[in-house]
């Protein structure tokens, strides 16, 4: 299916205010609610969606926000780095990152920082069990050095190498079972900035498959989009913790588009046990050519 802006603003609008379809979808045992913490950070460049304006959320902040409290999830927005420290990591039970660059560095947006310690406290968190969502940038976040990869690229499951210009690409279902990916359909269109990812962990679950073959590959795709079919969204353990990432995220009409807002709903159920799911290794089946990265 094909979504355009303004099908997708009126449908964003619909979900917002009725979100019965999104409970009907996404059934969850609610219980007391999961405290989220939504990192925003920018170290690197900050995108439009969590930038912040008067003093008032990032479109994307307020989107997490009101659909996670429809959902059952307690989500705080912050760009506070301080909110990793060892004496207070323990207040969250998951995490949602549209974060860039080195997070113990101030940085571009000037928020306070992660402190080593509290990156340690944070990475140590998820492998004793907390949740994780990552969204676009949050693989252009802890870059490596050389073959090094950076202990939290580990965990994410990927790293961002570059984009090209935004365009409309195909994104393949590789699976429609995953909670919030049902309503995909097998395939679908949409706009967004899609990023070329490398230094995959070898145990992903694949629930998205970007799909490369009518991309665009000039105005800066040819070092992105040269290449076979890679994931684009996915899901694997790390130590006891799910985690959980889709490189969708970069434009507002993305967020505002309610099949994104529910695939995010669907992930937070997942990632903090609410619901369960099948997300034993596929991607070398679903794609075979996901090491191949062009010169």
């Amino acid at each position: 299916m094909t979504l355009n802006r303004r099908q997708m603003l009126l449908a964003a609008g619909a979900a917002l205010v009725t979100p019965e379809p999104l409970d009907r979808a996404l059934a969850a045992d609610k219980g007391s609610p999961k405290k989220v913490l939504f990192f925003t950070k920018s170290s690197g460049f900050q995108h439009a969606v969590i930038a912040r304006k008067d003093g008032k959320p990032g479109l994307a902040e307020q989107i997490l926000t009101a659909i996670g409290k429809e959902h059952g999830f307690e989500v705080v927005a912050s760009k506070d780095g301080r909110l990793f420290d060892p004496d207070e990591i323990g207040r969250w039970d998951a995490f949602a990152f549209e974060t860039t660059g080195d997070l113990t560095q101030a940085g571009t947006d000037k928020e306070p920082p992660m402190s080593p310690d509290g990156k340690q406290a944070f990475l140590d968190s998820i492998r004793r069990g907390k949740g994780f969502l990552g969204m676009h940038c949050a693989t252009d976040t802890f870059h490596g050095w050389g073959e090094t990869l950076d202990p939290y690229i580990e965990m994410i499951g990927g790293e961002f190498i570059v984009h090209g210009q935004q365009q409309k690409a195909r994104i393949d279902v590789a699976d429609p079972s995953f909670p919030g990916a049902d309503r995909f359909g097998s395939s679908f269109e949409i706009l967004d900035e899609w990023y070329a990812l490398k230094n995959f962990q070898d145990d992903l679950h694949v629930i998205l498959v970007q799909n490369t073959e009518d991309m665009e590959k000039t105005k800066g795709g040819d070092r992105a989009y040269n290449r076979p079919n890679f994931p684009e969204t996915w899901a694997r353990v790390h130590g006891k913790g799910r985690v959980f990432y889709t490189s969708m995220g970069h434009r507002e009409d993305v967020w505002e588009n309610p099949l994104y807002q529910g695939l995010l709903i669907g992930a937070l159920n997942w990632a903090t046990g609410k619901v369960d799911a099948s997300i034993e290794p596929n991607v070398t089946k679903v794609t075979p050519g996901y090491k191949d990265i062009p010169a």
